[in-house]
C-alpha cells in the first residue's frame, strides 16, 4: 500500500482502516515511510473513533456484552481500523469539527432498526448508539496563497453481517444521508465553496446489498460533482467490482484530472485521487 501511495503522491490523503492509538506512533510511521520515497507527510491528523469503543450493552442483540460488535462501532479493540489524514498542508485543527457522537437517534428521519415488539437490540441501547461506526469529520486545511479547503469525510458500515432488523443497513444509510442534512444546513452553517465530500460508503450505487438510494442522493446532489461515475474502486470476493469509496468536490472545483488506482496485491479497496484547481 505504501508503494501505491507513494505513486499517486497526493498532496492530502484520507485513510480508512488504520488502527488509532493516543500517541499517533502508528500513523507517524506509515508517513516517515511514504517520505522515505515520496513526498512529505509533515502534518498527521486522527481523531479517537467509534470502532471498538466499549458501551457495557448487548448492541447486536446476541445477548452478550464485551464482543467486537457491542462497541459503538465494530472492532475487536478501540481504535481498530479507524480514519486518518496525512497532509503536506497544516490542519486547522481548531477549526474541526467532529460529529463523531452525534447519535443516531437525533438524525432527522433516522431508520432506527425495530424487531415487531420493540427497539432493536433495546431501547437502552438505541438512547446511547452513536451514528458514525468509526468517525464524521470536518476538516479544514490551510492552503498557501489559497482559501482553505475543507473536507467532508467519514467511513461507514457494511450494510451487511445483520438479521432481519436490517441494523447495519439502516446504519449505513443514515451515516451517508447524515451529509445531506448537513449540506442543508441541520447542524449549522456548512461550507459555501472550496469542500470535498470523501470516504469509503461502504455502499454501490447499482449491486450488492444496502439501501442505495442514500449513495444516490449525495450523488445526485447540487452542490457535488461527480468525476468518477461508474468507476468501481473494490473488489469483493464473490460480487467483483463495486463502487464503494467516492470523492466528491464542491462544484466551484475544477476537476484537471480523476482516476482509480489499484494494486490487487496491496489491497481490496483502491486509490481514489482527483487532482483540483480553481
Amino acid at each position: 500500500m505504501t508503494r501505491l501511495l507513494e505513486n499517486v503522491a497526493a498532496d492530502i490523503i484520507v485513510l480508512q482502516g488504520v488502527d488509532y492509538d493516543l500517541g499517533g506512533t502508528t500513523l507517524g510511521a506509515l508517513a516517515d515511510r511514504l517520505g522515505e520515497a515520496g513526498p512529505s507527510y509533515p502534518y498527521r491528523f486522527a481523531l479517537p473513533p467509534n470502532a471498538g469503543r466499549p458501551t457495557g450493552l448487548d448492541m447486536d442483540g446476541d445477548g452478550k456484552t464485551g464482543g467486537a460488535r457491542d462497541g459503538q462501532g465494530y472492532g475487536r479493540f478501540f481504535g481498530a481500523g479507524a480514519m486518518a489524514i496525512l497532509s503536506r498542508y497544516p490542519v486547522l485543527r481548531t477549526d474541526v469539527q467532529d460529529y463523531s457522537d452525534f447519535l443516531w437517534r437525533d438524525l432527522p428521519d433516522a431508520l432506527l432498526p425495530q424487531t415487531a415488539n420493540r427497539p432493536f437490540p433495546s431501547a437502552a441501547a438505541q438512547e446511547v448508539q452513536r451514528l458514525a461506526s468509526h468517525g464524521a469529520w470536518v476538516v479544514p486545511i490551510d492552503i498557501p496563497d489559497q482559501a482553505p479547503l475543507t473536507l467532508l469525510t467519514f467511513y461507514a458500515t457494511p450494510p451487511v453481517f445483520d438479521g432481519p432488523e436490517d441494523r447495519n443497513g439502516k446504519r449505513n444509510h443514515d451515516e451517508i444521508l447524515f451529509w445531506d442534512h448537513y449540506l442543508a444546513g441541520t447542524f449549522g452553517p456548512p461550507p459555501t465553496d472550496r469542500f470535498i465530500l470523501l470516504g469509503d460508503a461502504n455502499l454501490d450505487p447499482a449491486k450488492g446489498e444496502g439501501l442505495r438510494a442514500a449513495i444516490q442522493t449525495l450523488l445526485d446532489h447540487p452542490a457535488l460533482q461527480d468525476p468518477l461515475a461508474g468507476q468501481p474502486t473494490v473488489t469483493f470476493d464473490g460480487l467483483g467490482d463495486m463502487r464503494v469509496d467516492y470523492l466528491l468536490p464542491s462544484t466551484d472545483w475544477r476537476i484537471v484530472a480523476a482516476g482509480v488506482t489499484r494494486d490487487p496485491a496491496a489491497s481490496r479497496h483502491s486509490v481514489v485521487w482527483v487532482d483540483l484547481d480553481r
